[in-house]
């Protein structure tokens, strides 16, 4: 002690230093704590997979989970800056980056053979036609909701008005392949016919341009969680069918296999998304749900696809 200060000795202060030397600075490594949206249908179901594999704690990233019924609200919590990252198919991206800015950083599935128009099945209805005159529960500004109100329907002659649209919260699978096993009702068709329906995960801009080092962490995370999906299939349904338990649904392993077998989970960032990007997005201009086509460039982050590769 000399007058009332601490005198290091030389060799504690090289200590010292050594250890700061040894300690980088926050900034310099530390990720992003990820808040990640997923709804609770199928369609995200491979999301809530990654969230409990362990595979994001592996590569040092944290995350709070929004679980939500249906893609189209992730969107809107995204558009509001609620959460960072959230799956859902085309027409809800390309509505989200039209109020948003979002945009895609991956595709994560193709999910066109899980929506289906189911019919009760005492009506012993057959084609979408028929559906004139009739209660029509859909969910109304969803992805799903758009292809049919927009596509299906006018192919089938149905205009706006030939049926009336109940809305309702979501209905992809394992909800469809519930009602057939029961016998409440018969699937007439699946959107696949008209729509392969790639799932996107979409992020908020601001999100990507302040923390690339976590979205490239986080991709990786995914190129592994799409081996499981294909070289450990069984442990993958185990944890996604123990979700759907959880939550109170009665149903037979065979039920959930059927529907979880209709989602072709393949993460990564095709090169050939803008035809079909495109064609959507003149859909919902004529409709005038969007107030402009995206320009693609800025909608699309292939190159932090590649660096999780790379």
């Amino acid at each position: 002690m000399t007058n009332g200060r601490v005198e290091l000795t030389r060799r504690q202060w090289l200590a010292g230093s050594l250890l700061a030397v040894g300690l980088p600075a926050r900034g310099a490594w530390a990720l992003e704590t990820i808040r990640q949206g997923f709804q609770t249908n199928i369609w995200g179901m491979p999301t809530y997979y990654l969230l409990k594999s362990g595979l994001l704690e592996k590569h040092g990233l944290k995350f709070e989970e929004f679980a939500v019924p249906s893609g189209n609200l992730t969107m809107q919590q995204m558009v509001a800056r609620q959460v960072d990252l959230g799956t859902y198919a085309a027409q809800s991206f390309i509505i989200g980056h039209d109020k948003g800015g979002l945009v895609v950083i991956a595709q994560i599935e193709q999910v066109g053979r899980t929506a289906q128009i189911v019919t009760r099945k005492d009506l012993n209805l057959s084609q979408v036609s028929e559906l004139k005159g009739r209660k029509v529960a859909n969910q109304t500004g969803s992805s799903v909701g758009n292809i049919f109100t927009d596509v299906i329907a006018p192919a089938a002659g149905l205009k706006k008005g030939d049926f009336q649209e109940v809305r309702m919260d979501v209905n992809v699978e394992p909800y469809n392949e519930i009602a057939v096993a029961e016998g409440i009702g018969t699937s007439i068709m699946d959107y696949s016919k008209v729509d392969k329906m790639p799932v996107f995960m979409a992020a908020t801009p601001d999100f990507v341009d302040k923390n690339p080092d976590t979205v490239i962490a986080y991709l990786k995370c995914w190129q592994e969680a799409g081996r499981d999906f294909k070289d450990n299939p069984g442990k993958v349904a185990d944890v996604i069918y123990a979700f759907f338990t959880s939550k109170g649904y009665a149903m037979s392993r065979e039920t959930f296999a059927k529907a979880l077998s209709k989602v072709e989970v393949d993460p990564s960032f095709p090169s050939d998304l803008v035809p079909g990007l495109q064609k959507d997005a003149e859909v919902l201009l004529r409709e005038k749900k969007i107030s402009a086509i995206p320009d693609w460039s800025k909608a699309l982050r292939p190159d932090l696809w590649a660096k999780a590769r790379g």
